[in-house]
Order: C-alpha cells, then sequence, then structure tokens
C-alpha cells in the first residue's frame, strides 16, 4: 500500500507541469500548424495542460521520420539481445517514474490513484519486461527438405506500425502495443486518445533516455479525425493497430483497405456476458467479483462483465449481494487513495451512461440502485454503480457497449439458454462461466462465441496469454507471443545446395 496520502497526491498535483507537446525525431514539438487543445481533469473540469493538435502534416512528417529510422537499420538491424536491453531499461525508468506517471494517469483519466499505481503501472511494466525477455528467445524455421534443398522460414519486422490507444487504460495499453512492435524490431507512431494523452507524451521522453532511436518511437497527441485519419490511410504506415470503439475500428479498417490494404490488428467494443449457474458455489465471492467485473474503473473497462446472466432460482439472491458490494464502488476523489471508483472520463461520456439509464427505464427494466450523476457540485463527472434487473437480452441496456458502471442482469433456466443469450450479441470479447461442474463448464466454455472465457474467476489471465475478441469485437491479440507474431512477418529463403 502506497504511503502517499490524499494530501500528498493533491501537493504533487499542483507542482505537476505536464508536457502536452507532440514527440517527433527525439525532441518535443508544437504541431506544425500550432495547433492545440485543452485537455482537462475530469474530477472537477479544470483544464490540465494545452495538448499539441497534430494533423495530417503532423503524420507525414512523423511517417517520414520513421520510414528513415527503420531503414537506417540502428534499431530493426539490431541484435535481438541488444534490442531487449534497451527495452529492460525502459521498463525501468517506467518503475523509476512511476508515481509522476500515475498521477498523469489520475488527474487525464479520472481513475482512482490506487488502481493508476497498483493497476495500471505494474502491468505496463511488466509488459515491457515480458517483450523484452521474450524477443530473443523467438526462432526461426527450417523446412523438412531433402538434401539438395535448404528452407529457411525467418521473421522480419514490419516497418512502420502506427498505434492508436484508448483513453480508458493510457499508458497500458499503450504499452500492449509499443513493447511487442518495439521488440520485434519495427518503428512506432502512438496516437494517444484526446482525452487522455499525457501519460503516453511522457513516456516518449523515458523511452528516448533508455536509448531508442530518433524516429524509432514518436508520439502525435490529436484527434481521431485528424491525425488518426492521416496515419491510417498513409501509404507508408505498414500496419495499424487499434484498441476503441467497434465504429472507429471499421473505419479504420476502411482506411487500411483504401490506401495500401496495410495491416490492422483491431481490439474494439464487447458486451461481455457473466453467466453464473446455480451451482456457483460461494455466491458471496461471486457477487463480490461481479461487481468488481463493472465497477471497477468505473465501468469504463472494455471487458466489463456487463450483462450478468443468473440462472433464476438464485437470481435474486445474487442480485441482493452485489447490491451490498455495490456500497463498497461508490464513487469518490480521484487523488484519494481510498476512492474505489473515480470520475467518468469528461461530459459527453457521463451523459452517455445518463442516455443508456433513461432508456433501460424507458424498455422497461428494473432499476434497483443508482442511476443518477453524484457529486455535482464541484464540476466533475461522477456516476454511481447502477444496477437493473429483469432486463431482456433484446433491450439497448444487454446491446450496447455503455461504457460506464451500468450493470444488466438477466435470468435464464438452462445451459441451453444462457449459451443462446451470451452468444446474441454483435460482440465477442469475454465471457465468465460460474459452476462446480466441470462438464459443464468446459461445455459451455467452448460453445461461447468469445476470444476469452473466464472460468469461476473474471479478467483472469496474465501475459503468457493473448487478449482480443471475434466478432465485432475485432481481430487483434494483445499480450503473449501471438502478439508479438502480429508485430513481424514471415520470408522463405530457399536455397539449392551443391552436390
Amino acid at each position: 500500500m502506497n504511503p502517499l496520502s490524499l494530501a500528498d497526491w493533491q501537493a504533487r498535483s499542483e507542482q505537476l507541469r505536464p508536457e502536452g507537446r507532440a514527440f517527433i525525431q527525439g525532441q518535443y514539438c508544437d504541431a506544425v500548424k500550432g495547433d492545440r487543445f485543452a485537455t482537462l481533469n475530469p474530477a472537477n473540469g479544470l483544464p490540465l495542460a494545452e495538448v499539441a493538435s497534430c494533423d495530417e502534416q503532423d503524420a507525414q512528417l512523423a511517417v517520414a521520420h520513421a520510414r528513415t529510422a527503420f531503414r537506417r537499420g540502428d534499431w530493426s538491424a539490431l541484435a535481438p539481445v541488444a534490442r531487449k536491453k534497451v527495452m529492460l531499461r525502459l521498463a525501468d525508468l517506467v518503475e523509476q517514474h512511476a508515481e509522476e506517471l500515475a498521477l498523469l494517469e489520475t488527474l487525464d483519466m479520472g481513475k482512482p490513484i490506487g488502481d493508476s499505481l497498483n493497476v495500471d503501472l505494474p502491468s505496463a511494466i511488466n509488459c515491457l519486461r515480458w517483450n523484452a525477455e521474450a524477443i530473443d528467445k523467438v526462432y526461426g524455421e527450417v523446412a523438412p527438405t531433402g538434401l539438395g534443398s535448404l528452407g529457411l522460414i525467418t521473421r522480419e519486422p514490419l516497418g512502420v506500425v502506427a498505434a492508436i490507444v484508448p483513453w480508458n487504460f493510457p499508458l497500458m495499453m499503450a504499452c500492449w502495443k509499443i513493447a511487442p512492435a518495439l521488440a520485434a524490431g519495427n518503428a512506432v507512431i502512438l496516437k494517444p486518445s484526446e482525452k487522455s494523452p499525457l501519460s503516453a507524451i511522457r513516456l516518449a521522453a523515458l523511452a528516448r533516455e533508455a536509448g531508442i532511436p530518433d524516429g524509432i518511437f514518436q508520439v502525435l497527441p490529436g484527434f481521431g479525425h485528424t491525425v488518426g485519419k492521416a496515419l491510417a490511410l498513409h501509404q507508408n504506415v505498414d500496419a495499424l493497430a487499434f484498441t476503441g470503439s467497434t465504429q472507429v475500428g471499421k473505419l479504420l479498417t476502411q482506411y487500411a483497405g483504401e490506401s495500401n490494404l496495410k495491416r490492422t490488428f483491431m481490439e474494439c467494443g464487447g458486451k461481455s456476458a457473466n453467466i453464473v449457474f446455480a451451482d456457483a458455489g460461494d455466491l458471496d465471492k461471486v457477487a463480490r467479483e461481479a461487481a468488481q467485473a463493472i465497477f471497477f474503473n468505473q465501468g469504463e473497462v472494455c471487458i466489463a462483465g456487463s450483462r450478468l446472466l443468473v440462472e433464476n432460482s438464485i437470481r435474486e439472491e445474487l442480485v441482493e449481494r452485489i447490491l451490498t458490494y455495490a456500497q463498497d464502488w461508490q464513487p469518490g476523489n480521484p487523488l484519494d487513495p481510498a476512492s474505489a471508483m473515480g470520475a467518468i472520463v469528461d461530459v459527453t461520456q457521463l451523459d452517455g451512461i445518463r442516455s443508456h439509464v433513461a432508456k433501460g427505464v424507458e424498455q422497461g427494466a428494473r432499476l434497483r440502485l443508482g442511476g443518477e450523476p453524484v457529486l455535482t457540485d464541484g464540476g466533475g463527472c461522477y456516476f454511481p454503480p447502477t444496477v437493473f434487473d429483469r432486463v431482456d437480452n433484446r433491450q439497448a441496456l444487454a446491446r450496447e457497449e455503455i461504457f460506464g458502471p451500468v450493470l444488466a442482469v438477466i435470468g435464464f433456466d438452462s445451459a441451453e439458454e444462457a449459451i443462446a443469450i451470451a452468444n446474441d450479441s454483435p460482440y465477442g470479447l469475454a465471457a465468465a462461466v460460474w459452476t462446480q461442474n466441470l462438464d459443464k463448464a468446459l461445455n459451455t466454455a467452448r460453445r461461447l462465441e468469445s476470444g476469452q472465457v473466464y472460468v469461476n474467476n473474471y479478467a483472469g489471465g496474465d501475459m503468457t496469454v493473448p487478449f482480443g475478441g471475434v466478432k465485432q469485437s475485432g481481430n487483434g491479440r494483445d499480450k503473449s507471443l501471438h502478439s508479438l507474431a502480429e508485430y513481424s512477418q514471415t520470408k522463405t529463403t530457399w536455397i539449392e545446395l551443391g552436390s
């Protein structure tokens, strides 16, 4: 437990002077046109920093530098063990600056400082170290040929990779993209969300300090319809990695096809089903984890367990327990280490949550808890844990990604019905199954249309397993060796040997 108090964090926030400029060719700089935008603190609505608003001209400049740096070879042709040492230095620097980076995350995005410091930063550091350690342990192949031939299958970096990341886990998601891409030898241009760009901008200076060559890692803050679109359409960007909404993911995929048919790795939206059978066992544990699955990070989580499917014989009992645990998730000052939930990222997101709640009431779902913004006097964006019961899977509450602390409880009477409800969704990012019956757990998991299934837990996993979805949740995979493979391409070399 970090010993810093609310007063300590507030004092540090007052002294903080965040960098807001773009990072191109190894140095901070203004956008070419000089445009800026203000990033706001969602806890009070006050401005944090003026941030460079990059556009097509900045993208052209950064891509040109990235292409030159990639072809120069001082990173792409560097021995994997040497890249590994630089990446490990970067991880060490991030760890040394963990409190500063955590504070930037909390001020910029609104999440509790305890989560920024104890969840996001360790995850980001671990991701950097894991990929660094993996890169010199990935081998090529030798084809099974006859004695007169030798077939080599080697892996090479893709070239210039653009990574567009979301606002909900700014630094962690950035590391999920840049760590494997850099480890594989690529040049990377990171476009952070305009809602939370500050930690990515700070990361750039640490990367240069670690020894990553100029032009190999650049950061372009700005908006999706300007610099994001420019990167997606650029003929010299070889791959595009994205985490965000399905709507934007479709648009970026279209841009990739309209330009140079660049590779796209899309990790998009979700409406995950958390399925609880009557034989789940310890309902107190289930209720506690079900609450965390939807209320953690203010519900602004792509894999949030937003659809709770409960066997009807235990539904009311489980809902009552969740309502009790929800009291532990009331929002508070994000800088207070005691806060379990912080602020919603901005007014637009807050208004969207309110709209979804109103639609749920209008369509006949039963509101059991929450439903209205709280702590409204200080100019911040706060929404409490909200629970709906008696939700029909055809209602908007069960079909649309809300990205807020809103739980939709749906009853079922059989495994067949639960699977049908869970799969009746355009999304397939994550799901969970709670049962003490191993056959039921495995059979249900196999039939769920989901990239990830958790059994008797929610959101389990580590860097050794891939993270990603199916259907309209996208096709990309973060984490694990599968992610590292995405950022490289195979080359076949066929050699005819002399007699």
